[in-house]
């Protein structure tokens, strides 16, 4: 039996509020999204100024057939909104040194790297994203499709068996050091789980999914920016009837009985029957519920582990820059340091890794011709005591760096800087609990 239509109201105009929105009013239901910002898109914003176009969120387009099976729902595919582009290289890994890693789209000339760096390592990637293929299809077909209200929705023969071959009891670290030695190898492969929220060591070693997403599904890109993803599900939300605010900024959720009433905003009130919040859990509890209706106290939120914050420096420069790809990772220093100083003793770091993005590389459209755009990204632990001295003292160890693999100075060149912190918080997948009617999005197909 189809449920009766409801009031629903979205709060956040990101990836996750949008394509929700989108699949809620596709269902009948009358939905209203609600976002803070003048524009969409969350923390994928984009920033427009003197003919440079900084995508301000994701800057990595992996795994396109999450997007193109969203798409396809509505009866579009990708094709209709941008043009992706493959990247070859996908990327480049700077060791120090001279020493740099230009990351093939080929899997075969990935696994000839592998083999000429570490004898046999070759053989053993090949079987290593074997497996890896299995777990992501496995999770992207069934784990992530679970709507997580219960551990017990994983408690069942299919779930358990495959658990083991999985190997969900494993860490990540320890099935990639116990196959592979060569500490160029073993960072190529720890890397992509650096934001997921914790360690190599305390990630299970299911997310080596992640590196059949990297090294063999590839690294791609949609020509005109990352932000055309947020166009194509804006263009998706307005198609389906979705009432669209912008500059709105939810300041309290009332709940009744456990049962959601009302959304208010500085300027206005919206009747709810289901809320949906796609802004950040803590934020959603602590901020806009009433302590009555909360599940976890202030000090709960003070020992949580949090996903790393990032000190961001958008830059546009009047030149090109040498050696530079679309994509480029520094680790020229310790990466075990840098994951220890965000995760386990967080402080500023002593060597900071980092990540420089060009897009103005493979898309002439981001910035001026001629000119280069580029963001410098830096992970760090969250809520650290930050400052304007800060910021610079980094910036200046990072130019410097930069400024070395380039092979010249650049940074007179530079004619538009902007700075930012970045805060990533850990996001749950669970529903907050106890309140029925208000839920953290947490899947690509909601259903009342």
């Amino acid at each position: 039996m189809k449920n009766s239509p409801k009031k629903v109201v979205v709060i956040g105009g990101g990836f996750a509020g949008l394509s929700a929105a989108s699949i809620l009013a596709q269902q009948e239901h009358a939905v209203t999204l609600l976002e803070k910002n003048d524009s969409l898109g969350g923390r994928a914003r984009v920033w427009d100024q003197d003919g440079f176009l900084f995508d301000m969120g994701p800057s990595w387009y992996w795994m396109p057939e999450v997007f193109e099976k969203f798409y396809n729902r509505f009866g579009k595919t990708t094709s209709d909104f941008y043009t992706l582009k493959r990247l070859d290289p996908s990327y480049q890994v700077y060791f120090g040194k001279e020493e740099t890693l230009k990351v093939p789209a080929s899997v075969e000339e990935t696994i000839l790297y592998f083999e000429k760096t570490e004898v046999g390592a070759g053989e053993k990637l090949r079987a290593f994203l074997k497996e890896a293929k299995y777990k992501y299809e496995i999770a992207m077909t069934d784990y992530v499709h679970r709507v997580s209200d219960s551990i017990f929705e994983f408690v069942n023969l299919q779930t358990i068996t495959s658990a083991f071959r999985l190997n969900m009891f494993q860490s990540l670290r320890k099935s990639i050091r116990g196959l592979f030695k060569h500490p160029h190898l073993v960072s190529l492969l720890e890397f992509p789980v650096l934001f997921l929220g914790a360690t190599p060591e305390n990630t299970p070693s299911l997310y080596s999914m992640m590196n059949y997403a990297d090294l063999s599904l590839g690294t791609w890109y949609p020509m005109g920016g990352m932000h055309q993803i947020v166009r194509a599900m804006e263009s998706i939300a307005r198609e389906q009837q979705v009432e669209i605010v912008t500059g709105a900024e939810v300041t309290k959720i009332e709940v009744k009985n456990g049962q959601a009433q009302r959304v208010h905003t500085a300027t206005n009130t919206y009747e709810a029957d289901i809320v949906l919040a796609g802004s950040d859990y803590e934020h959603t509890e602590q901020h806009l519920l009433d302590k009555t209706n909360r599940v976890y106290g202030e000090s709960y939120w003070e020992k949580t582990t949090m996903a790393p914050s990032s000190l961001i420096f958008y830059l546009g420069v009047n030149r090109k820059i040498p050696r530079l790809l679309h994509h480029n990772l520094f680790f020229d220093k310790d990466m075990e340091q840098h994951a220890r100083e965000i995760y386990e003793q967080p402080h500023w770091p002593t060597d900071p890794l980092f990540y420089v993005c060009a897009p103005s590389i493979t898309d002439d459209s981001v910035a001026p011709a001629g000119m280069e755009n580029i963001f410098i990204l830096m992970p760090l632990a969250a809520g650290l005591h930050d400052s304007p001295e800060l910021r610079e003292t980094y910036f200046n160890v990072l130019i410097q760096r930069l400024e070395a693999f380039a092979g010249e100075p650049f940074q007179e060149n530079i004619v538009l800087k902007e700075v930012i912190v970045s805060t990533i918080s850990r996001m749950t997948t669970m529903p907050i609990k106890g309140m029925p009617m208000v839920w953290q999005i947490h899947c690509d197909k909601p259903h009342l």
